[in-house]
């Protein structure tokens, strides 16, 4: 493809992008130049996550482009280097690289001097030695023009004189200030004289005391623009009124090819974006510093909030906030987004990233009064049951004494529970299926315990003779579990819109549960000795995250990134909910509707044309699909043609049928001929699953985009980071650090326990984020492993 033909591939996303792929297109500009440019001031959030995807990719997907990062550090009394730093480190862990291109405002300090000066002499600017109150009346408002002070047709002799006393510190805070020359009747009430420089006496983290007055930040920042010849200058909304000003700017400073005044070709240009609004937050740096200084949170990385450091602490990737950005796209009216396109976004990153593990929160006590005295079983446990590309699985210990979750009991089951209760049965997960026999309580009434017994007929969860048990548990071993601390987050407001209504305390909607703490919670030993910052999903419960602060592999602390799904959307407003986010279980629930694709599997035979009633028979007999995926794939001539093409792109028909029925949405395939995508696209993606480039579930991922965006998936593949890792250096570098960590296993792996191969396959998967080629990596791990 072509550079021009790649842009405009790019471009058919936003209008910013298309914006940008026409100026390269007529030759407007070479080259896309852009910059991110935070205040160092406070921490970064998901906002501007936003901004910084939208210019460094921009950078990114056009040849030749360049984004900087610049810092806009013209307010000395709110600016820390500490704000710095973490700014570099979050645009970096955020995946985004701007190399030798780092710049601060207060570099161009002298020369933003030397251009007032200038605009001083032009009569474009003057000294106004005004109060603030006296300026700010004489703006007039939006009905009635401004007014001149006295002091607008000072002498340019006489406010270069004062402007350059103002520079040596001649005069205390507030004393002058300059003003640029512009409009009193303008009807944008920011070209009424707006103020350029003022005085303030305080110590710059980076120019020490070396100035006393500094340029506001609409002045500074076209003028930064110039200097740099950006191209296209980003920002959101609330600066639209400013745009005017900002090319007034751009227009009046001196230009040359000295190096000190602005190149002659760079003539940069404002384009404003909507700002990102999130239900359950705030983005205003002032609110959030509140929050932190007013003990609510436990400081800036606190997992509850929206900066870019609370949600890394929290669990949450790189790879989920970029494709939240992309997800909820660039557009030119501000509206409100919905946080469970976020919780979304990183549900879809963690599922294929994510071990399985279970973990108990709530311990009961559970006894199996029949398990021989002392014995121990190992149970192969996979590390992802429902992903058939991923292997992987550890052992996990079944003893005597179980612990379960509290509330997987009920002494007075209400209907529709179908956990454990007296004289009940239920499986517990990759174990045995028990029944309860005994209630044990204490003084007060409590349920301390259960007394159970197992059938050894079921291990694995088989129920023979026909029994129906419906419910399935998970649990851990008394003996063996490890004790640790889980932190379960939340969101931290409890109305969608915390700032809504006039002078509203935002405070006062703080959701009180947003974190609880459980002290004493139980993992599976296999996770002994984690590290911080691993993914794992606790089996029924979320996914969480070792904390990267707090975690030890000697004293783990897990904190929960998200729940397995949207709980808030279960529970009516005002209804009550569970503090560790998952519905309560005492409201009544909807009867439960059947998959869709168990539906179709069970309507009635369609009626089809002669030609499709061929295929039917064609794929069946011929190809070897199932019935029922058959009978879905011949319903209209549409999804047929969709088969037929995804066959012909060279994907294996029960690979394509099973894809298409199971994971191409129903609404998806009753529109068929508006999708941007077809099945010449579908036909590559399932070639690519079943070639082991890439699992099940990232292949789920590349599909949505298909269905939402087209494209193709081998560039989505590579675009999102998800193909398998099959390069073997880079997995036994993984299978090098696993082995070290776990000697005691390799010297039981190699003394004839075999079977704890899948124990160090899926402690190697989850060092490559899932990533990993299975295929390869088992036969590398058995290489090692027999060494």
């Amino acid at each position: 493809m072509s550079t021009t033909a790649s842009a405009r591939a790019a471009a058919g996303r936003d209008f910013i992008r298309t914006m940008v792929a026409d100026d390269l297109a007529s030759g407007k500009y070479d080259r896309v130049v852009t910059r991110f440019p935070p205040e160092p001031n406070g921490y970064l959030h998901i906002g501007h996550a936003k901004s910084i995807c939208l210019n460094f990719g921009l950078a990114r997907e056009f040849a030749r482009g360049r984004c900087h990062l610049r810092f806009d550090d013209t307010n000395p009394e709110t600016e820390d280097v500490k704000y710095v730093e973490s700014i570099i480190e979050d645009v970096r862990w955020l995946g985004f690289d701007f190399g030798d291109h780092l710049y601060f405002a207060s570099d161009y300090f002298e020369r933003m001097y030397a251009f007032a000066e200038h605009l001083v002499r032009e009569g474009l600017a003057y000294v106004d030695s005004s109060s603030e109150e006296e300026i700010r009346e004489a703006r007039g408002t939006v009905t009635e023009p401004g007014r001149p002070t006295r002091y607008r047709d000072r002498p340019v002799e006489e406010s270069l004189d004062l402007f350059r006393r103002m520079r040596a510190g001649e005069f205390g805070d507030g004393a002058h200030v300059l003003r640029a020359r512009i409009d009193l009747a303008s009807p944008n009430m920011l070209m009424r004289d707006p103020v350029l420089y003022r005085i303030r006496h305080a110590h710059h983290y980076r120019q020490g005391d070396a100035w006393c007055i500094y340029p506001l930040y609409d002045y500074a920042h076209p003028i930064e623009d110039a200097i740099e010849c950006i191209t296209h200058s980003l920002c959101t909304l609330e600066f639209e009124n400013n745009r005017e000003l900002y090319d007034w700017i751009v227009a009046n400073v001196p230009r040359g090819d000295d190096g000190v005044a602005v190149p002659p070709q760079s003539h940069p240009e404002q384009t404003e974006f909507a700002r990102l609004a999130l239900d359950y937050t705030v983005m205003s740096k002032r609110k959030l510093l509140q929050l932190v200084n007013r003990g609510d949170v436990s400081g800036w990385d606190d997992p509850r909030m929206p900066t870019i450091a609370g949600l890394r602490r929290r669990g949450v990737t790189p790879e989920a906030i970029r494709a939240f950005c992309e997800l909820i796209g660039v557009a030119k009216a501000n509206t409100r987004v919905d946080i469970a396109k976020l919780e979304y976004a990183i549900r879809d990153d963690l599922n294929h990233r994510a071990p399985r593990v279970m973990c108990v929160l709530r311990p009961l006590r559970v006894v199996i009064t029949n398990w021989p005295a002392g014995g121990v079983e190992e149970l192969d446990a996979p590390y992802w049951p429902h992903d058939v590309p991923k292997e992987g699985s550890r052992p996990v210990p079944f003893s005597g004494e179980l612990y379960i979750e509290r509330e997987d009991f009920a002494e007075d089951p209400p209907q529709g529970f179908f956990r454990l209760a007296p004289g009940r049965e239920v499986r517990l997960r990759y174990g045995y299926i028990i029944r309860c026999d005994e209630v044990v309580k204490n003084a007060d009434g409590e349920v301390v315990e259960l007394r159970c017994s197992y059938d050894p007929g079921t291990r694995g969860g088989a129920a023979p003779g026909g029994r129906n048990v419906k419910g399935t548990i998970h649990w851990v071993s008394a003996a063996h579990a490890v004790p640790c601390e889980v932190r379960l987050y939340d969101r931290l407001f409890t109305d969608p819109d915390p700032e809504a209504g006039d002078d509203a305390d935002f405070r006062a909607r703080l959701n009180p549960d947003s974190l609880v703490v459980i002290e004493r919670a139980f993992i599976e030993p296999g996770v002994a000795g984690a590290d911080p910052g691993v993914h794992f999903q606790f089996e029924r419960l979320g996914y969480f995250t070792t904390d990267i602060v707090d975690s030890a592999p000697d004293a783990l602390v897990f904190n929960r990134t998200v729940t397995l799904r949207d709980t808030w959307a279960k529970v009516a407003p005002g209804a009550p909910g569970r503090s560790d986010g998952r519905p309560d279980r005492t409201q009544k629930r909807a009867p439960r509707k059947r998959a869709p694709q168990q539906r179709e599997a069970r309507a009635a035979p369609a009626e089809r044309d002669p030609a499709l009633e061929g295929r039917l028979r064609r794929y069946q007999a011929e190809l070897g699909v199932p019935a029922e995926q058959a009978d879905v794939l011949t319903r209209d001539v549409a999804i047929s043609t969709f088969f037929e093409n995804a066959m012909a792109a060279g994907a294996a028909p029960l690979s394509a049928a099973r894809l298409i029925v199971n994971e191409l949405p129903r609404e998806a395939r009753e529109r068929l001929d508006s999708l941007p995508t077809d099945g010449t696209a579908v036909g590559t993606l399932v070639r690519m699953i079943d070639a082991g480039e890439i699992s099940s579930s990232a292949a789920r991922e590349v599909l949505d985009e298909l269905i939402r965006s087209g494209g193709a998936p081998g560039d989505i593949v590579e675009r999102r980071g998800l193909r398998q890792v099959s390069d073997e250096a880079a997995l036994r570098a993984a299978i090098d650090d696993v082995l070290r960590d776990h000697p005691d296993k390799v010297e039981q792996y190699r003394a004839g326990r075999t079977g704890l191969l899948g124990f160090f396959v899926g402690q190697a998967m989850a060092r490559t984020g899932g990533r990993a080629n299975p295929a390869v990596l088992k036969s590398l791990l058995e290489a090692a492993l027999n060494a």
